[in-house]
């Protein structure tokens, strides 16, 4: 039992964990008499010793085996836990125990141990909701005792000013003392039994962490009825009531916990100046952990890894006939992930290039990930002296200049080194297939295959590299014009090349960043034609009724240039307004805040960072109006803690964070993976992400109770490392946005 607590006065909730996976461990293969060797789809090895299978052989000789994982584990007896004979409640001063009224489990995996090619065993958690014959009053003990299951008997005193509640949920990132908003809530669905009511006007307390003493008081208000719509769509993503207690009165700084009349307390939440810098620090150096051709090493971080896909070390990429574009992990959606690269695969050798961030579950650099680039370098445009202050314990931090600039860069120049002699760029670097089970990047053995140059992915880059040019300036006039001939080069052959034939299916994702190159060329340039540019694209946008690029807004209405045509940049910020208009609409629906296109199914990251939040910053700086940057605070509490399941989804913050993302080398090596990265969370059974992933949750549905597609999605949350919808991420999809957000958070004011 990891807690117990009530959930209500009439409900008391016990917390179970059985136990943990022992990861695998690598060492070097030795052949023994009657070994066999399995092929596996993905050109995975598995090694079967007298019957059983002992692990994967890795390594481009496969001389490593890599051994399977094991389950460490006391399982619940489920059937036994769900009868009410197996709990005797007695309380103080009563003559005899009884048993509860009810009896209604949740039970989810925690891990997956991997022992063979198909075969998983899960490690779960579990939460029994027993329902008392009576309410628990204030100060009122009680022993519980297990005739069902064995265990030895517990007491509980029911103490809500100290008596944590696993209903009570609050950021646990703390808030700014001058954060306009600040809200924690009150939710529990009790699996079988359903959703908890709470009743009108109930009761809660601030109080201070070290010694009790109340500092607000206020009245929890019903946010969202446990099937009131949340969404253009008409859903409901907790299957519960949901109350909010607004905390925003509290500014003194301190350790607070929020305290619910006959429920319970919070976790602790801190109310500091440093809270969103420190959220942003980790956010933010989770880039350095994802760095290609980098060794991570003292004294930049604990986690330690050699240096992998570095040219030196005799990493060999060849190139692909076929474009990013034209790819499943691009724009095509009629393709796999490496259907078409590795149909387009050459013999020619691409030499010297490396840089760039992996994703998570593979090892690829594509060129989607610069908008992590764009994100810093616009933090260090709206706040040059607070960024150039921050260090963020780099390699380059002894360099002058910002770090968040030097990490922009790091990620720029993986990209600069697949510009051809032409100017197109490559839209970046893919294995064959997902990595070998049992391989790090380090030891990776697939095939590497850089895509062919594209428009779509020359533009991208031109956007990037022109503005970090912009920035540098001030810091080092050499390196600027580097980036800033890089630029122009690119933008010269995406022109020649845009209109080609087999790049009409396109041609809207094509133009939206060709936009975006143009505005950005024009800042760094004040060069009339990229404004004719942009502006005579920004002419045919609107006659085919299309809207113009969200990014070339933001660029082109903060263009302080002379010359620049202010009617258009006038359009450019209303635009801008209109779309954050309908971001607050659409996070005022939600009952935890997040925020989503009203009628767009949530996943990759929608409950667990604000992915969606970007246009409520830039609404923010071009306006300076409150509502958006309440709208945008209000945007971070579901990711950070306050939630149903009280779950930080940023590895290693808050007082529980998610401990198994889909991160290979800290997986393959038995470690806990570095802090900052935030994972794509808990993802709707009807969204299409689940497709990709329909293995991992056909694997998991039967180990889940109530079965999987009853949750709510809200709380569909599997930490599990082998199920990428929920526990992946990538660069561009939830790291980039999150840093982004924290850093904005971080800085305002500054």
């Amino acid at each position: 039992m990891t807690l117990i607590c009530a959930v209500r006065p009439d409900v008391l909730a016990i917390h179970i964990t059985e136990g943990h996976v022992e990861t695998g461990s690598s060492e070097p293969y030795h052949q023994q008499p009657g070994d066999v060797i399995e092929e596996v789809p993905g050109y995975q090895q598995w090694l079967r010793r007298n019957g059983a299978y002992l692990g994967t052989l890795c390594g481009p000789e496969r001389n490593i085996l890599y051994a399977s994982e094991r389950p460490v584990m006391a399982p619940l007896d489920t059937q036994a836990a769900d009868r009410v004979e197996s709990f005797l409640i007695q309380s103080a001063g009563e003559a005899t125990a009884r048993p509860p009224l009810r009896v209604a489990r949740k039970s989810k995996p925690a891990d997956l141990a991997r022992t063979g090619p198909s075969t998983f065993i899960p490690v779960q958690v579990h939460v029994l909701y027993l329902f008392l014959t009576q309410p628990l009053h204030e100060g009122q003990t009680c022993r519980i005792s297990f005739p069902g299951l064995g265990w030895s008997n517990v007491g509980y005193l029911h103490d809500t000013r100290n008596q944590r509640s696993a209903a009570v949920h609050v950021s646990q990132l703390g808030f700014r003392p001058d954060d306009p908003l600040k809200v924690a809530f009150l939710s529990c669905w009790c699996g079988p039994a359903g959703g908890l009511d709470y009743g009108d006007c109930l009761a809660f307390q601030v109080v201070r962490d070290d010694d009790g003493h109340e500092v607000l008081t206020g009245v929890a208000r019903l946010a969202r009825g446990s099937s009131d719509a949340e969404d253009g769509l008409g859903l409901n993503y907790n299957f519960a009531n949901v109350y909010e207690m607004d905390l925003s009165p509290l500014k003194t700084p301190g350790s607070y916990r929020v305290s619910v009349a006959g429920v319970g307390c919070s976790y602790p939440f801190t109310i500091a100046d440093t809270v969103w810098r420190d959220s942003f620090y980790h956010s933010a150096r989770s880039f350095y952990h994802q760095r290609s051709g980098l060794a991570l090493t003292d004294p930049y971080t604990t986690f330690h890894r050699p240096r992998g896909f570095h040219p030196d070390d005799g990493r060999r990429i060849v190139t692909s006939t076929a474009t990013l574009m034209d790819s499943g992990n691009g724009l095509n959606r009629q393709d796999t992930n490496f259907g078409n690269l590795v149909r387009g695969m050459t013999t020619t050798t691409w030499t010297g290039v490396w840089g760039g961030y992996f994703d998570a579950g593979d090892w690829d650099r594509r060129i989607q990930h610069l908008s992590a680039a764009r994100y810093l370098l616009d933090l260090l445009e709206l706040f040059p002296d607070f960024f150039a202050a921050l260090s963020l314990n780099i390699p380059e931090s002894h360099v002058p200049g910002a770090d968040v600039l030097h990490e922009a860069l790091y990620n720029l120049d993986g990209y600069r080194r697949m510009q051809c002699a032409d100017g197109g760029i490559r839209g970046g670097i893919e294995s064959m297939e997902h990595p070998i089970h049992g391989e790090a990047s380090w030891n990776d053995s697939l095939t590497a295959i850089a895509y062919a140059p594209d428009p779509w992915s020359s533009y991208q880059y031109v956007a990037t590299a022109a503005a970090a040019a912009r920035l540098l300036q001030p810091w080092d006039a050499a390196r600027s014009t580097v980036y800033a001939t890089s630029a122009r080069r690119a933008m010269d052959w995406a022109e020649a090349t845009r209109n080609a034939p087999e790049h009409e299916p396109y041609r809207v994702q094509i133009e939206n960043f060709r936009q975006f190159a143009a505005a950005e060329l024009y800042r760094l340039t004040a060069d009339p034609r990229w404004q004719s540019l942009l502006l005579a694209s920004f002419r045919d946008a609107t006659a085919a009724g299309g809207t113009l690029s969200s990014d070339a807004c933001w660029s082109f209405a903060r263009a302080n240039v002379p010359g620049a045509d202010t009617q258009i940049q006038a359009t450019c910020r209303q635009q801008l307004f209109a779309e954050a208009d309908e971001l607050l609409a659409a996070g005022a629906q939600t009952a935890y805040g997040w925020i989503k296109p009203a009628r767009n199914l949530a996943q990759h990251g929608t409950f667990a960072a604000p992915v969606h939040a970007i246009g409520l910053v830039r609404a923010h700086v071009l306006s300076g109006d409150a509502r958006y940057l309440s709208g945008l605070i209000r945007a971070c509490q579901c990711g950070a803690g306050a939630n149903p399941a009280n779950l930080c989804f940023t590895t290693g913050l808050g007082h529980e964070a998610v401990q198994h993302p889909l991160h290979i080398d800290s997986r393959i090596t038995g470690r806990a993976p570095p802090k900052g990265i935030t994972v794509f969370g808990p993802c709707d059974i009807r969204s299409p992400q689940i497709l990709w992933g329909r293995w991992a949750h056909d694997l998991l549905k039967p180990m889940c109770h109530p079965p999987t597609p009853e949750w709510p999605p809200i709380e569909s949350y599997w930490d599990v490392y082998w199920h990428p919808p929920i526990c992946e991420f990538t660069v561009q999809s939830s790291l980039a946005q999150n840093a982004f957000v924290w850093g904005y958070l971080a800085a305002r004011g500054h």
